[in-house]
């Protein structure tokens, strides 16, 4: 399959700006880049590109964040995604994704609005919680390219401070990512398109993560909370608005 100069124009301009987010977040840019790259190219394309290029974007964040990530939690996280992971692939290539992502929508856009309330955990939650937080989020991620929703607010409702939970984030997505992608190839969803789409838009992505990275430095900790709080209500209402055109 030959890949248009416009359409890969389109999926560039949506590529820099989630690699913005990602670099400021330490996540969004899955969902930024699957729902718009999904607009020019078929989905089957989309998801296993948006795992590498989550790949070199977490690449360019984790030496300045590895010590910060609380890895008690991410070892069950990577438990659960292992379960799920797998059963999410399957679905990715034998079924639709619109209806789980309407459901992941309307969960996501539950919670932003329980955290724009000032709801909070009062510890991490323990091992069971966040295997069964890894299990969804593997599964989702498979299915869908949008894994990241349910460990966001897994750490974001949790009294940690926002550097480790914006490292915590960073070191699960780059995990979950690799893994995908290895079951990904195993399925022969790696294609040369994929690579060429991936090799094409590498660029972009570790430029929008140097200037996100650059201005999550600069904000005070209650800033960057709203932020979250707001982006996660608006890449909810991208994903129902996507599910709909689908």
């Amino acid at each position: 399959m030959a890949l248009d100069p416009l359409a890969v124009a389109v999926a560039v301009l949506f590529v820099s700006v989630g690699a913005y987010v990602r670099g400021y977040s330490g996540f969004g840019s899955s969902l930024i880049w699957v729902s718009g790259m999904s607009v020019v190219f078929p989905p089957i394309l989309v998801v296993p590109t948006v795992y590498m290029l989550e790949i070199v974007a977490s690449l360019g964040l984790l030496p300045g964040v590895w010590r910060q990530a609380d890895w008690r939690s991410l070892r069950w996280l990577f438990l659960g995604v292992a379960l799920g992971l797998p059963l999410g692939l399957y679905l990715l290539a034998s079924l639709p994704p619109a209806p789980v992502r309407v459901a992941i929508a309307v969960v996501v856009l539950a919670a932003t609005f329980l955290l724009s309330q000032g709801f909070a955990l009062k510890a991490i939650p323990g091992p069971l919680p966040a295997a069964c937080t890894g299990t969804v989020s593997g599964l989702l991620n498979g299915w869908t390219g949008i894994g990241g929703p349910p460990v966001i607010l897994f750490y974001f409702s949790a009294p940690a401070p926002i550097q480790v939970s914006r490292a915590s984030l960073i070191a699960f997505l780059f995990v979950l990512d690799v893994i995908a992608l290895a079951l990904a190839g195993t399925q022969d969803l790696v294609t040369r398109e994929v690579f060429m789409m991936a090799a094409l838009l590498a660029a972009p992505v570790l430029i929008g993560i140097w200037l996100g990275n650059r201005r999550f430095v600069q904000t005070p900790p209650a800033a960057f909370r709203r932020f979250v709080v707001v982006l996660l209500a608006l890449l909810s209402c991208a994903v129902l608005v996507r599910a709909w055109l689908a």
